[in-house]
């Protein structure tokens, strides 16, 4: 399961796997029609369960559900459409503008229907929660070595994909004084300006937010009330707008000058639209964490959900993800085997300098559950 870790043990955690040695094996072969691909729990070197009769498998089922991936999410549009280009398997992604919530829910729902989710990509509070639920599909990639222990489960049920900083992103146009921490965001300057990308209930990005403004109002990993408590400040002195779900289109009209959001996001969404936007990660709180990748246990596509995942966890993969500002979770492997893009590299947010301590599933689960009881009561 994933535990505490700083970010310093996991870039020495990562290993020097390469996936393009790993895909080698057989060619496909007539068994792969037998396989029960939703069984699978690794690739095989050779045989029936060999990448080549993966690929074989996934093509004949020819479809893919995703859900909740925006074209302009940690580059998700390109990935899509480069993995339909290889694979010639379609891709539909149900709500693209939706949170880890629905996809939780969606799994659930539509479960024996043709059209459910074949993979989620969630917040780790709620990858956790379907673990516990039992609604994941335990696999593990070829490049399983290169994802550090601690930033994967150990069955398999769910793994970090890609990651990034709590950060406070503002349009200077419309915003004179620049923030720079939490703190700073109480200023009456700030008058019906701070947003978030939704409801921390539902949406990882904005639970994340919580859990950073906590760390800098003397929280804990074991105690997120008092981001609770700092939000609904925010709301009382007429700062937050807890009606708004933030995002370029906020930014840009004025809804929600000021957002609080991934770093990565805040780069990649609304920089390209919001002219001279600035992200600063706060000064009083360096929060980061990553997203998971899951499989439904009940995938109608399951070989072309594991074939999914294998690209996604392949150099291409990762480096697609580096592409939209996004931290994948193979970087130090990349960087290792100098496969990684250095463009893209260079191109990343400033991150905070020292190691990073993250929440261990068990107080990720009891902050999820406290600001689901708490937020509606405290902030609105």
């Amino acid at each position: 399961m994933r535990n505490s870790k700083t970010l310093a043990a996991m870039v020495a955690a990562a290993s020097t796997a390469v996936f393009a040695a790993a895909c080698g094996g057989s060619s496909p072969s007539s068994t792969s029609s037998s396989v029960n691909w939703a069984t699978v729990t690794h690739l095989t070197a050779s045989g029936p369960t060999d990448m080549a009769n993966l690929v074989k498998a996934a093509e004949k089922e020819g479809q893919l559900n995703v859900i909740t991936l925006p074209s302009n999410w940690a580059n998700y549009g390109t990935i899509m459409k480069d993995f339909t280009a290889k694979y010639h398997i379609h891709i539909s992604d149900a709500i693209p503008e939706g949170s880890s919530g629905q996809e939780i829910q969606a799994v659930q729902t539509e479960k024996g229907q043709k059209r459910a989710p074949d993979v989620v990509d969630v917040g780790t509070a709620f990858a956790v929660e379907g673990a516990n639920d039992g609604l994941w599909a335990p696999y593990k990639v070829l490049t399983w070595s290169d994802i550090p222990g601690n930033a994967k489960d150990a069955n398999g049920d769910y793994y970090a994909d890609y990651g990034g900083y709590v950060a406070i992103g503002y349009n200077p146009a419309v915003v004179k004084v620049p923030p720079t921490s939490f703190a700073s965001l109480t200023n009456p300057a700030y008058k019906h300006m701070i947003g978030l990308n939704n409801s921390p209930t539902t949406a990882g990005a904005a639970f994340a937010a919580v859990y950073a403004a906590a760390l800098a109002n003397g929280g804990s990993f074991s105690n997120i009330e008092p981001g609770i408590q700092y939000f609904a400040n925010l709301n009382k002195i007429g700062n937050f707008v807890p009606t708004a779900v933030g995002g370029p289109t906020t930014v840009q009209n004025g809804t929600t000058p000021i957002l609080i959001w991934w770093d990565y996001l805040l780069a990649s969404e609304v920089s390209p639209v919001v002219k001279g936007f600035k992200i600063v990660i706060p000064s009083d709180s360096s929060y980061a964490a990553y997203y998971d990748q899951a499989i439904s246990g009940t995938a109608p596509d399951p070989a072309a959900a594991r074939l999914w995942e294998e690209y996604l966890y392949s150099t291409t993969g990762q480096n697609l993800w580096l592409q939209g500002f996004a931290r994948p979770i193979e970087l130090p492997t990349l960087i290792a085997n100098g496969t990684v893009d250095k463009k893209a590299e260079n191109a990343l947010p400033p991150a905070p300098s020292g190691a990073l301590t993250f929440p261990s599933d068990a107080q990720q689960a009891s902050a999820e559950n406290v600001v689901s009881q708490n937020w509606a009561k405290q902030v609105g």
